[in-house]
This record gives structure tokens, C-alpha cells and sequence, in this order.
């Protein structure tokens, strides 16, 4: 016998024919009847998490009360025709049909359409929690409900798993959302933008009224207060129509925004996070002409003043600074120290001695504004600096390891976007020898060639995705997933243009822009070398004895 443990919500009278549900995050322990109060009767082990154990009494019989917690690792089916419920699909546990009779009424397919009504919401929420953060804690927590010997494998081996794509109901209306605005407000005016390289403000302006730019940010602080995937997802979409105004969203949301989330001072979060959500561009202040990959190099340096900080150098290669008002600037405060000395301070646009001097002119992501930016004696408050002096080089690695799942999905929505706009041409337009293009084997192989490669590239960047936000480490993720992500989207470009012949080689389309903003993956946030000396890095750690 085991007490429970979990919320009653059932009668508190004699515990008996209650509804429980166990909010523990990993469970391994018994499922059976509650012959005594409080009490179960070994009938079978079940290890599992997130999941509530159910049982309806009386005062319970209303199924749209019904609260679960699922993750997407684990489903729930109730087979009516064989009268018993089934844990994790069909390699997973069955409780026995007493058993469903006792917690779960016997009243039928009623009550059956009820509980799965009940559940369906509650799969689509489940978030944030992968597999295999959840079978290590099933196996550390050493079945705590049970004192009976194990009698299943207590991982989740045998549960069926949510595919790394299957997307919440937040993370559904997000991509949903953001491909109508794409498509509807953006692509008629992606070539001009390219042509003009600028952004136009009027997009600018309606992402903020989209609540794109403030994703991540709470509520409280006037963003939407959504997830981190929520935000590669929308990063992707943009992507799969104009790769540079999903850039000036990703560096915005995932470099500028969370810097301020996690770091900043509640003085700060107040002042700055309403108007990052709501009307102002953010920019990201670390590289300069003599640090790149080597970034801790940097040269820009910060004095103390009476008052605050005086920030004198200059930075290259930083995105959004024609449409930005607020930046986050990198500097060394105690050069001694060497990179532990690299502090970083919020800087406004209108501060005496900062200005952008030079617009670069590039071959790709030609709308996103790259620029330089000097600071000549620039006075910063002592309340702008963000987070702990000489801390700077820790938050700059950090921010960057998630930017790196951002421009992964930029890059496998670019890809995506060229070979859907390539697709659609050979298969319907396009016609050589009597017949498309497209249906021709050799053709046909490479379409379905790259579009594996797309599929591969997502798996590894939204599997990045979920591991941060289970907490788990997942800078090698990161690295792999930006790696693979600007290779695919290199190949699978060029190829597009290949495919739609002229067609794809004339600036009339978008296929030739693919394949120019496709090479800038390779480059920024990382360089691909920079990625595998990340990977191999880490390999080397845990291989070696």
C-alpha cells in the first residue's frame, strides 16, 4: 500500500472516489483501485511524467473539469471497444478495465468524448519538457511513490514520441499569424525593399502592432509573453518569404530582448522592455574591425565616471542600427583583466558622441541595415549598465549559444522559402520535351533530396529549441543546428535557381535573393568553423577518459 500524493479534488470527506491528479513532474509508481481511504491496491506499475492520475467521483462527474498535464512524449487513448485506457499508444501501459470502471465511472462512449475533449487542449499546451530530460528523471526518482519491486522499465522507452515539430496551440497561432502577415504585408514589397536596401518603416512598424518584436517579453511589460519556440517559429516563417526582416526580428527577440529579460535591472525591464515591445528596434553591439570570431578581442573600452560609464571605440558588422533606438554596447572596463573585463551597457541612439558611420553594402539580406558605429566620449548613466560589471563575456556566450537556434531557423526557413517558390514553378509552369519540368526522375530526385535535408536541418534546430527550454545543455545543439541549417539552405538555394533555369537567374522572382541571403549563414553569430571547432570541443570532452 501507498498514500497518494497530489491535489484532491474530490470530496474531502473519506478520500474514497476522488478525483486525484498527482502534479508531480516525474512519476514511477501504482495504478490501482482505492479499496481503503487514501490507499491503492498494487495492480501495476506505471513510470510516467506530467501526467495526473484521474479518478471521478460523485462530485466530479463534470469532464470539462478535468485538468492534465501532458508532455509531448506521452499520449492518452481510450480504446472503447476493448473498455480500458492506454498510456503512451500502443507500446505503452493499459490499465485494466476494472480499473477503468473505478476511476474513470464506466458510464461509455460519453463519457469517453468527454475525457478526450478534456485532454486534447491539454496535449496541445504541453511545452518545455523534452523526452530525454524526462526518462532521466523518471529513472532518478527511484519509482518514490511505490514500495513495490519495479516490474516495467521505468524509463519512457516504451511511450510513443511527439515528434520534435508537433508545435503547441501558442506555437501553432504563431505560425500561422506570422505566415498570413508575411504573405499578405511583406512579400509584395520584399523585391523593393532588396532593390532600395532598406527596411520599409511601415513593416517595421507592423511587426510591433503584430506582436512579433516582443515575443518573449512578459505581459507585465507589455509583450506577449510566449515561449522561446514560439519565437523560432516565427523566425522561420518570415524567413521562408524575406530572410532580412526575419533577421531583424531574430536578433531583436533572441539577442536584445532576452539580454534585457534575464540581466536588467527591474529599473531597466521597466523602462526599456514596454518599448521594445511596442515600438523600438534593438540592436546587439559586439563585433569590431579587429574582433570577430575572436570576439573577446574587442578594443572599445569603458571608463568609470562620477556618474556612470564613458564608452569610447567602435563596433562593425552591427544589424539593425539605421532602424534601432536602443543598443547593447560591449566594452572592456578593466582591460587588465582581459575579457573579464568586458562589461556590457545599454546606449541610446540620441546620447552625445554616438553615430552610425557607415552603411555596409552587402550581397545578401540587403533590407537588414549593417552598419558601424563610433563612440566618441559617450556618457552612460550608471543605471544603463546591464547585469554585473565584468560580466559581459558570460552573457555575450550565453546569448549568442540562442541566438544560434535563431539563425538556424532563419536559414531553414530560407530554404524552405526557396524550395517551395521553386517547386511551385516546375511543377506547374515550367514545360521542356512535353511535359513539366518537375516529372522528369532526375528532377524529381533532388526535389526530394534537398527536402529531406530541410527536414533534417528543422529536426536539429527545433530539438535545440526544446532542450533550452527544458533547461537542458544544449550549446552542441545550437552549434549543430546553425551549422547544418546555413548548409542546407546554401544547397538547397543554388539548386532552386538550377531548377527554375532563367527564371531563377533573373532578378524578377525571389529565387536569385535565396541564394544571396543564403550565404550569409555561414558567417554571422559563428562562422561554420566556428561551430565545428564548438562541436569537436565538446565530442573531445566526453570521449575522452
Amino acid at each position: 500500500m501507498v498514500s497518494h500524493t497530489g491535489t484532491i479534488l474530490g470530496s474531502a470527506t473519506t478520500h474514497k472516489h476522488d478525483t486525484v491528479l498527482l502534479d508531480v513532474v516525474a512519476l514511477a509508481g501504482d495504478i490501482g483501485r482505492d479499496d481503503l481511504a487514501g490507499s491503492e491496491t498494487d495492480t501495476g506499475d506505471l513510470s510516467f511524467a506530467g501526467v495526473g492520475l484521474l479518478g471521478l467521483g460523485d462530485a466530479d462527474l463534470d469532464a470539462d473539469a478535468l485538468a492534465l498535464e501532458t508532455t509531448p512524449s506521452l499520449c492518452v487513448e481510450w480504446m472503447a471497444d476493448s473498455n480500458v485506457v492506454v498510456v503512451g499508444g500502443g507500446g505503452g501501459v493499459t490499465l485494466e478495465s476494472s480499473i477503468r470502471s473505478e476511476y474513470l465511472g464506466g458510464s461509455g462512449s460519453t463519457l469517453m468524448r468527454s475525457f478526450a475533449r478534456a485532454l486534447r487542449p491539454a496535449v496541445r499546451r504541453s511545452q518545455a519538457v523534452s523526452a530525454p530530460r524526462i526518462g532521466r528523471q523518471c529513472a532518478a526518482a527511484a519509482r518514490p511513490l511505490s514500495t513495490t519491486a519495479a516490474r516495467r522499465d521505468p524509463s519512457l522507452a516504451d511511450v510513443a514520441p511527439t515528434p520534435i515539430t508537433h508545435f503547441s496551440e501558442t506555437e501553432v497561432a504563431m505560425a500561422e499569424t506570422v505566415q498570413k502577415f508575411a504573405n499578405e504585408v511583406i512579400l509584395p514589397k520584399v523585391r523593393e525593399m532588396d532593390e532600395a536596401e532598406q527596411m520599409d518603416p511601415a513593416i517595421v512598424e507592423q511587426l510591433f502592432e503584430q506582436g512579433i518584436m516582443g515575443v518573449e517579453i512578459p505581459e507585465e511589460y507589455g509583450g506577449a509573453g510566449m515561449n522561446f519556440t514560439s519565437a523560432i517559429v516565427g523566425i522561420e516563417e518570415l524567413a521562408r518569404v524575406d530572410p532580412s526582416v526575419s533577421v531583424m526580428v531574430d536578433v531583436h527577440n533572441t539577442l536584445v530582448n532576452t539580454a534585457v529579460i534575464r540581466w536588467g535591472s527591474e529599473a531597466l525591464k521597466k523602462k526599456y522592455l514596454p518599448k521594445l515591445a511596442t515600438n523600438t528596434v534593438g540592436s546587439f553591439c559586439l563585433s569590431e574591425p579587429v574582433s570577430g570570431s575572436d570576439a573577446f578581442a574587442l578594443a572599445t573600452k569603458a571608463t568609470a565616471t562620477p556618474g556612470g560609464y564613458k564608452i569610447n571605440g567602435s563596433k562593425m558588422w552591427i544589424t539593425n542600427s539605421m532602424e534601432a533606438d536602443f543598443f547593447i554596447v560591449f566594452a572592456n572596463l578593466n582591460p587588465s583583466a582581459g575579457y573579464k573585463g568586458i562589461s556590457a551597457f545599454i546606449v541610446d541612439k540620441g546620447m552625445p558622441g554616438f553615430n552610425i558611420a557607415k552603411k555596409e553594402k552587402k550581397l545578401g539580406i540587403k533590407a537588414s541595415s549593417t552598419c558601424v558605429l563610433n563612440f566618441d566620449d559617450v556618457e552612460v548613466p550608471k543605471e544603463n549598465l546591464l547585469g554585473q560589471e565584468g560580466q559581459g563575456y558570460k552573457y555575450a556566450i550565453q546569448i549568442l549559444n540562442e541566438g544560434r537556434i535563431g539563425i538556424g531557423a532563419q536559414m531553414t526557413g530560407l530554404a524552405l522559402g526557396a524550395w517551395e517558390n521553386a517547386c511551385k514553378y516546375v511543377w506547374n509552369d515550367r514545360k521542356q520535351f512535353g511535359k513539366l519540368v518537375g516529372e522528369f526522375q532526375g528532377m524529381q530526385h533532388q526535389i526530394a533530396q534537398s527536402y529531406t535535408e530541410i527536414a533534417a536541418a528543422r529536426a536539429l534546430v527545433y530539438n535545440a529549441a526544446r532542450k533550452k527550454e527544458a533547461g537542458e545543455d544544449f550549446v552542441m545543439d545550437a552549434a549543430m543546428a546553425k551549422l547544418y541549417a546555413s548548409q542546407v539552405a546554401g544547397r538547397v538555394s543554388g539548386l532552386a535557381v538550377e531548377w527554375m533555369g532563367g527564371m531563377g537567374f533573373v532578378r524578377e522572382g525571389l529565387a536569385e535573393k535565396f541564394f544571396r541571403d543564403s550565404k550569409i549563414g555561414a558567417i554571422y553569430e559563428g562562422t561554420s568553423n566556428i561551430q565545428l571547432n564548438t562541436i569537436a570541443k565538446l565530442l573531445q570532452k566526453e570521449y575522452t577518459a
